[in-house]
């Protein structure tokens, strides 16, 4: 009975994940692709929603695309080689998470009547998005595009930042190139 609840709690959690969101050109032939680059001074571009990444994180997120895409068999080279050129734009949102309890209550021993009453909290959080653009460098168009959204969390060590990119960056390539539709 004990692991029936820890593996519901699992696929529980599991489902509330976020997942990554992704979009592509469908005539794109993603089969040509075999070498990267950055776009030039990204830095500029990046900047979305006032939101300024620092030098440290725009590190980790490039190294971290660096790798993925190595892994898939991708090279990186310089901008003039490149098939394609990749770019990222970060932004953080503030949310509002509100909970309502609604509390009841009717006899006691001695009394009868009936109550109700209803809490509310708010609380505020922010969550961060990432963003990575695949274009192609002959035409200069978007041909594929990921992003994945979470939940931001402060006073993380330099690595669990390290990591938490890692995951991300991987999460949202998971789907470069494209599978085909069964």
């Amino acid at each position: 009975m004990k692991n029936l609840l820890i593996a519901t709690a699992v696929l529980f959690l599991a489902a509330c994940a976020k997942t990554p969101d992704w979009d592509y050109d469908k005539s794109a032939d993603f089969s040509n692709y075999k070498t990267f680059s950055w776009v030039p001074n990204a830095s500029l571009t990046k900047n979305v929603s006032n939101y300024q990444i620092s030098p440290l994180m725009e590190k980790r997120v490039r190294e971290a695309v660096n790798a993925e895409l190595e892994k898939s068999g991708m090279k990186l080279v310089d901008l003039a080689q490149a098939d394609v050129l990749i770019n990222y734009h970060a932004s953080v949102d503030t949310k509002i998470d509100v909970d309502t309890f609604n509390v009841g209550y009717g006899a006691r021993w001695n009394y009868w009547g009936m109550g109700y009453n209803t809490q509310t909290t708010a609380r505020e959080y922010e969550v961060g998005t990432l963003i990575l653009d695949v274009v192609d460098r002959a035409s200069n168009q978007l041909v594929w595009r990921g992003a994945k959204e979470g939940r931001l969390q402060k006073n993380q060590s330099p690595e669990k930042r390290t990591e938490v990119i890692k995951e991300t960056v991987a999460n949202i390539l998971s789907n470069f190139p494209p599978k085909p539709q069964q």
